[in-house]
């Protein structure tokens, strides 16, 4: 019985390992990302935000930039929202709320690039509660902030995997 248990866990074990398998969070860094350079407008919380899932990605952030490795300049963040629906007495029910970075990634040996994240969301807007409900705004838009990150850094990391 304990041979049979054994032999399945390594079967399994073996079967998720051959089929690429890997843990969220965990990327396969290229050899320009393993270190770089971040840039944005002085306060900008999306930028704290690209950092820290930079770092937690295992790639060595730096102060300052160089042609040596790769340079993300978050050139601005912006949060706009659309109306989605009305209420009966024509007040906005429902807001999509659309979160969008731009930035630009100069990698060695690559021509720099312009890109673009945008995250959206749907929010309920009800004027009864304001107060609760522009603390949840402040909630939404702190995830989705994160999220833009996320986003960033898996774009990067696919720009940089797909130059020669």
């Amino acid at each position: 019985m304990r041979n049979l248990v054994l032999t399945l866990t390594l079967l399994s074990v073996v079967s998720l390992a051959g089929c690429g398998f890997q843990l969220r969070g965990s990327y396969q860094l290229p050899p320009q990302l393993q270190q770089a350079s971040i840039s944005a407008p002085q306060f900008s919380e999306v930028a704290e935000q690209v950092r820290e899932r930079f770092t937690l990605a295992g790639v060595e952030v730096l102060a300052s930039s160089s042609n040596q490795y790769a340079n993300i300049d978050i050139v601005r963040d912006s949060l706009t929202r659309r109306t989605l629906s009305l209420s009966a007495s024509g007040q906005v029910a429902e807001y999509e709320l659309i979160y969008t970075v731009d930035y630009v990634l100069r990698a060695p040996q690559q021509t720099e690039k312009a890109l673009q994240v945008e995250v959206f969301r749907d929010y309920q807007d009800d004027p009864n509660f304001a107060l609760a409900k522009t603390r949840e705004r402040e909630v939404l838009v702190a995830e989705m902030r994160e999220q833009a990150a996320q986003q960033l850094l898996r774009q990067v990391i696919a720009q940089l995997a797909e130059s020669p």
